[in-house]
């Protein structure tokens, strides 16, 4: 993109770079680059486990491009909270399950730092499940009282 074009479009820029700056932003990120470690050490020792680091690095990216590009305010037909607290709950479950297989298994060591990895990816993946998770962002006001009938 030429800085003409960029100069242009000043909107749409500022807003897909300040998203890399969120706390939102550093978790998607983190995710697809830990994903793609472990699928390097996977991939180094057997193909049987990779699957799960393939199909959660490509959803981070997904939903870091939907949510740099500011699409979850324009798609309106899904409702993107509960979508990404979905994906990390269950990212966080397969890997904790994958990784107690993986270390319990014992194979070479590129396959147990994988194993290690995907117990971090664990805490990583809960960890964005609890931020992200809906009921927990809804802010509650106070109900507004009224006073008795009267002065007592």
């Amino acid at each position: 993109m030429a800085d003409s074009e960029r100069l242009s479009a000043p909107g749409c820029w500022t807003t897909c770079t300040n998203f890399w700056r969120t706390p939102k932003g550093i978790l998607l990120f983190a995710e697809i680059i830990l994903c793609l470690v472990i699928l390097i050490c996977f991939s180094t020792s057997t193909s049987a486990y990779s699957s799960l680091s393939v199909v959660e690095m490509i959803l981070a990216a997904v939903f870091f491009v939907i949510y740099m590009c500011d699409l979850h305010t324009k798609i309106q037909i899904i409702n993107w909270p509960w979508s990404d607290f979905f994906r990390t709950l269950i990212a966080a479950i397969l890997y904790l399950i994958t990784s107690i297989v993986v270390l319990v298994e014992r194979g070479n060591p590129s396959k147990i730092v994988a194993g290690v990895l995907g117990l971090i990816a664990t805490c990583l993946f809960g960890f964005d499940a609890y931020v992200t998770f809906p009921l927990r962002q809804q802010r509650h006001s106070a109900a507004p009282t009224d006073p008795a009938d009267g002065p007592v």
